[in-house]
């Protein structure tokens, strides 16, 4: 997928692994870092009038742009320089004195795939494969609905509301602060930001509002499509 590109080192031919833009040409030593701060896959006005342009310009500007500042910060020097946000995030999970590193990482994983999660003109029913799991999984495409709105609105405090792929169902989940289901063996389909920086400017205190906005209008089923047949060919 061309938003997630994976570090292929043969032939002098190097491209840049993980949640990463492409680098230009080859390091010798040291290799390049592979955790950058990617751009968004819209305008940043392209979500209106359900996120703001103002609120893409803190959530994105400011906000996922300090995680991965903190994250390079942290890895330079270390054995884990070179690696990706997702396998920093790995390396550092339940270790104590890498909290800060771990948070870091895996906020940094989190947000793009968030931002890869939503489009303008998302939204609505999706078609093919993943209705007819959804449909199985769920009973209906309304049950499910319902399902992952209750879990976005009823996470306590600040975390994630997931679409995953389990065995051969999918589940909707829900995480808090910075974890994600990938550290439990889950393969994320989508993801909806229900951090307060991801919606108070635009909605204030009414998470509710904001979480039927993106599910309804804002959805990115494509996304979700291209996970989900990644995942059915590993």
């Amino acid at each position: 997928m061309n938003r997630r590109d994976f570090l292929v080192r043969a032939g002098g031919v190097c491209v840049s692994l993980g949640l990463g833009a492409l680098t230009n040409g080859c390091a010798q030593s040291p290799p390049p870092p592979v955790v950058a701060f990617s751009p968004l896959p819209f305008k940043d006005d392209a979500l209106e009038p359900h996120i703001s342009r103002q609120t893409i310009g803190f959530h994105y500007g400011k906000h996922h742009k300090a995680y991965v500042d903190k994250t390079i910060e942290l890895v330079k020097g270390t054995k884990l320089a070179g690696l990706s946000f997702q396998e920093i995030m790995k390396q550092a999970a339940g270790s104590p004195e890498k909290t800060d590193l771990f948070n870091n990482a895996a906020q940094s994983w989190n947000h793009e795939f968030f931002w890869n999660s939503v489009q303008k003109g998302g939204g609505g029913k999706p078609e093919g494969e993943i209705r007819t799991l959804l449909d199985k999984s769920f009973g209906s495409y309304e049950n499910f609905r319902k399902e992952f709105l209750n879990a976005a609105l009823t996470q306590f405090g600040s975390g994630w509301a997931w679409l995953v792929i389990e065995g051969d169902s999918l589940k909707v989940v829900k995480t808090a602060n910075a974890d994600n289901p990938t550290l439990k063996g889950q393969t994320p389909l989508l993801t909806i930001d229900v951090w307060e920086h991801a919606y108070y400017l635009d909605y204030q205190n009414r998470r509710g509002d904001y979480v039927n906005a993106v599910f309804d209008h804002l959805l990115n089923w494509k996304f979700a499509a291209e996970n989900l047949t990644r995942k059915v060919k590993v």
